[in-house]
């Protein structure tokens, strides 16, 4: 483990040159669970960031030393990603990411799969509320989800 800071880490809107490092970050903290389907390929994941996030979504990305090691996307009152290189998970990183992304916004929701517990605690210490549970059907992995929602 580097001794990186969070003062040392970079927020910054992506642009279209990050979508494979996007990408590649999204696939990493993906495989990083044991109970995550692999249901796409690297391309694939490439695409749908290339394609549909960059240009549809407010993405910010955490830099290190111009590499990028998280990422945020946003659309409307919807947190759609938000994915940390499993390194780089612990740092306050992705506290920041959502903090900046959301600051001006007085309803949030996501989605988060219950089996993500990690996450699951990340989003209740930032205020977000369970309000439904899902049993798979509505989301392409088939995995029982979670809807929160954060009010201001």
């Amino acid at each position: 483990m580097t001794s990186t800071q969070p003062t040392d880490i970079i927020l910054r809107p992506a642009v279209s040159p990050d979508a494979a490092a996007i990408a590649i970050i999204m696939r990493a903290a993906l495989g990083s669970f044991d109970w995550m389907p692999v249901i796409h390929t690297p391309a694939e994941d490439l695409a749908f960031i290339r394609d549909i996030v960059l240009p549809r979504q407010q993405v910010t990305v955490a830099e290190v030393d111009k590499a990028i090691v998280g990422f945020i996307a946003v659309s409307g009152d919807w947190v759609e990603q938000l994915y940390l290189d499993p390194d780089w998970t612990g740092r306050g990183i992705g506290s920041r990411l959502l903090t900046q992304a959301t600051a001006a916004l007085p309803v949030m929701k996501l989605h988060c799969f219950q089996s993500n517990t990690g996450a699951r605690r990340f989003y209740e210490r930032h205020g977000f509320r369970a309000e439904s549970f899902g049993d798979g059907t509505t989301n392409e992995e088939g995995l029982p989800d979670i809807l929160y929602v954060r009010r201001a």
